[in-house]
């Protein structure tokens, strides 16, 4: 059975019926006879710079906006939204993601459900441009998932009751800053994220435990050079109630990486050193477990593919996210339910979000019972 088939036949018994219940060009919901429709998908794009609600300082930048470009795929009076993110550790730009999606032409193709032809041709089009690829998965996945009138989590079989808590991120700054975003957060969620690696770190978790007690991961964002002093530092946050550790040191180091993963008693995720499927094979070992973003591995199709990897390999997963709306992170979410950790936290990090999709409740994910990957626009 072709992909195409399996995700009508999966929809319509999701519906029970082979008339699915979608959401049609003016968001009423109406049958749709998925067999029936035809056309050709219109993509289009437009620059959005996200602004960050505080100054968002790691082991080897600050800044306070991130380029973004917003994608929408149109089929047949459906519109599915994505988007492209680009922290500047990524080497894309706005012009470099304009410059990919000029070359995608998707007129070759009359059919959103042939899902794996359409991105295998948008993967090939440049051996880089993750997040300009991924704008178009998410956009595909939406479009997709509103045509068949079900959420993604759904269709892969997931409970969204079991979306775990997500972290919400606290950036290297000083102790009073430090201590006023603490406060701000601490009564929200269930566990924090606070970015370490240059020469604060203890200070930084010392002022955070004056306000709360709560559960702590922690991003060294490749911050630690000496084995011997990582390892040092991890066994001092397992007594300060941290619960797990992202990438302690450079990526080219991954000797010295999986000699501290065989003695830590937490935890070590890969980030920096992980970004596509082709990557798991020769962390097995070096790390516990790894972070997928969709940034970095070109969306939801190879995300979703890589979490099942990682779990055949016995690794744990973690899902996570850059500054983003709440497009990307809605549509990261889809697959929470089946992760250890996540931290999907870039829509709350910034001031103008265009979405409402996946909220947080009493610090836990809680996604939305919409199709596609549940966005609306506000």
């Amino acid at each position: 059975m072709e992909r195409r088939d399996f995700l009508k036949t999966t929809g319509a018994v999701a519906l029970g019926s082979g008339l699915l219940v979608g959401c049609g060009p003016v968001g009423r919901p109406e049958k749709v006879n998925i067999n029936t429709l035809s056309g050709k998908m219109k993509l289009s794009w437009f620059p959005y710079e996200l602004k960050l609600q505080h100054t968002f300082t790691v082991a080897s930048y600050s800044r306070t906006t991130t380029p973004d470009v917003q994608v929408k795929l149109e089929y047949e009076g459906y519109t599915g939204y994505g988007e492209a993110s680009m922290p500047p550790y990524l080497g894309q730009s706005v012009e470099s993601v304009t410059k990919f999606l000029e070359k995608v032409n998707l007129d070759q193709f009359d059919d959103p459900f042939r899902m794996d032809d359409i991105l295998t041709y948008v993967d090939s089009l440049d051996e880089g441009e993750p997040a300009a690829k991924a704008a178009i998965d998410i956009a595909l996945h939406d479009l997709v998932g509103k045509i068949l009138g079900v959420p993604w989590y759904k269709i892969w079989g997931y409970d969204p009751a079991k979306a775990p808590n997500t972290t919400f991120t606290i950036g290297i700054d000083t102790a009073d800053v430090v201590r006023e975003k603490t406060k701000e957060c601490a009564d929200k969620f269930k566990i924090l994220k606070v970015k370490v690696g240059l020469d604060n770190d203890k200070e930084m978790i010392e002022t955070i435990r004056e306000i709360t007690d709560l559960p702590i991961a922690v991003d060294a964002n490749q911050g630690w050079k000496d084995k011997n002093k990582a390892l040092e530092m991890i066994h001092w946050l397992k007594e300060h109630g941290i619960v797990m550790v992202e990438q302690p040191m450079p990526k080219e180091q991954l000797d010295d990486i999986a000699w501290v993963t065989e003695r830590s008693p937490l935890p070590i995720f890969a980030d920096e050193s992980i970004q596509r499927l082709r990557d798991i094979q020769g962390l097995k070992g070096a790390f516990n477990g790894i972070n997928i973003k969709l940034m970095k591995c070109t969306g939801m199709r190879e995300g979703h593919k890589m979490l099942e990897f990682a779990r055949g390999l016995g690794m744990k997963v973690m899902v996570g996210c850059m500054t983003e709306t709440s497009c990307a992170t809605s549509a990261a979410a889809q697959f929470s339910p089946a992760v250890d950790f996540a931290d999907l936290d870039g829509n709350l990090l910034i001031a103008n979000d265009r979405f409402d999709g996946v909220k947080v409740v009493d610090g836990k994910l809680t996604l939305p019972n919409r199709p596609g990957i549940g966005v609306e626009l506000l």
